[in-house]
């Protein structure tokens, strides 16, 4: 496989070319042929313009690749190394929304052949894998696991916005079903990551490996959440705690914030769902879910206390957001938790205007029915700096003073102008 690969008697197919699908379907189209599979027909319009939907990567990153965009799975039956990227939510009650992981395999499984492989990378509880998707590839191929066909499991480690930490750059985690599926996954993607890889014992551990890594982050930004509320009523900034703690060699210094996206905000339910399904309760993990989501809501109610505190009737404030992404420099709204401070101000009346410089208005009117304003207004009683987008960091006091009235109240969610805001009331997690 690998050699046919390279010598391009075979191609390699990336199922989802959303932000972990795309970036690695170009990588290996400098080296092997490619097909990229989508089921969005407008999103494989916009790449085979040379455009990323996800507006992560520039019109140069689509030069010099061997690749053809599709929807069509007549052309992806011509691949014979499959790696499916896409999407693993969860739904409207926290549990894990495999639809769209199903979905795919069903569509590999049509095109599946002897001999071929199957890897996928998108974040799912240990077992997942050989559990509900192998099952799916064999009903709709009617082939035999292992015997027909091989499957392996290698998590995207992709962090979308940053620049340093790319795709070629991070060790990539491999596993397969057996040693020779384990050999060959991992030479296959060693063609592109320059950081080398890390062969995982089994499939399962590789699922595991994943998981935990986003499920620790999530822990750990709770105990941070959960310190900023006891420093709050101390009357001690948290930051300043931090600053002090980190002056020790193995304290780990994680920041309080909103956690949300698509990742570290829905990964520890799978975990937990695996968890209730073999009889455990993850506590640590629930506690943290709880503490992180949270969030948004003791941001917005402390910040209608303070507004009553200076005899303001929350109805008749004006309360101006900056930033509604998941995260800094990146357009990605999925999960974001900065609707959830919006929506909470709004039940108590208050008057919220939006703005971002890299999310879209139309998606943000589709998923939340929350437009972005165009004109600031120049009397807030509030600014809530929510996500720190380049644009809004480094700037002087009086920027903010442009758009705050005199008795405005500064919220910094992230905690980047502490000790610089002087003219108005200050307040941080």
């Amino acid at each position: 496989m690998y050699n046919d690969l390279l010598s391009k008697k075979k191609k390699l197919a990336v199922i989802g070319l959303g932000y972990v699908g795309l970036p690695i379907a170009l990588e290996f189209a400098r080296k092997i042929d490619v097909i990229g599979f989508d089921i969005n027909e407008a999103r494989i319009q916009l790449m085979n313009n040379g455009i990323d939907p996800s507006k992560e990567l520039s019109k140069d990153d689509f030069n010099g690749c061997s690749i053809t965009f599709t929807s069509k799975i007549e052309v992806l039956k011509e691949a014979n190394f499959f790696i499916v990227a896409v999407p693993t939510p969860i739904d409207e009650h926290r549990l894990p929304d495999l639809k769209p992981l199903l979905g795919a395999s069903e569509t590999v499984g049509k095109a599946l052949k002897k001999g071929d492989f199957v890897v996928f990378e998108s974040t799912v509880y240990p077992g997942c894998t050989e559990e509900d998707c192998v099952p799916v590839l064999e009903k709709h191929s009617g082939l035999s696991y292992i015997t027909d066909f091989k499957v392996g499991y290698s998590p995207e480690r992709i962090n979308p916005g940053d620049k340093e930490h790319t795709l070629t750059k991070i060790k990539k985690v491999t596993s397969g079903c057996d040693e020779d599926s384990a050999e060959t996954i991992g030479k296959v993607y060693e063609l592109i990551i320059t950081a080398g890889i890390h062969k995982a014992s089994s499939i399962k551990v590789a699922e595991a490996a994943k998981i935990i890594e986003n499920t620790q982050r999530d822990i750990n930004i709770a105990f941070m959440n959960e310190l900023s509320i006891i420093f709050n009523r101390l009357n001690i900034n948290t930051y300043e705690v931090l600053d002090a703690a980190s002056t020790k060699w193995n304290f780990l210094k994680f920041f309080p914030g909103l956690v949300g996206g698509h990742c570290i905000g829905v990964d520890p339910y799978y975990l937990s769902y695996k968890a209730r399904e073999l009889g455990y309760h993850a506590q640590i993990i629930n506690a943290g879910r709880f503490i992180n989501d949270s969030m948004a809501g003791y941001i917005a109610k402390q910040l209608v206390k303070k507004l009553i505190h200076k005899d303001k009737n929350p109805k008749d404030t004006n309360v101006l957001i900056l930033g509604v992404t998941f995260k800094e420099n990146v357009a990605d709204i999925r999960n974001t938790k900065v609707v959830d401070i919006i929506t909470e101000l709004m039940s108590y009346g208050v008057n919220v205007d939006v703005v971002d410089p890299y999310a879209s208005t139309e998606e943000m009117e589709h998923e939340y029915n929350i437009p972005l304003t165009k004109t600031k207004k120049n009397n807030y009683d509030s600014i809530i700096l929510a996500v720190s987008h380049n644009e809004y960091v480094n700037q002087p006091e009086s920027y903010f003073a442009n758009y705050m009235n005199s008795s405005g109240i500064f919220v910094d969610v992230k905690g980047i102008y502490r000790n610089k805001i002087k003219s108005f009331e200050y307040w941080s997690l």
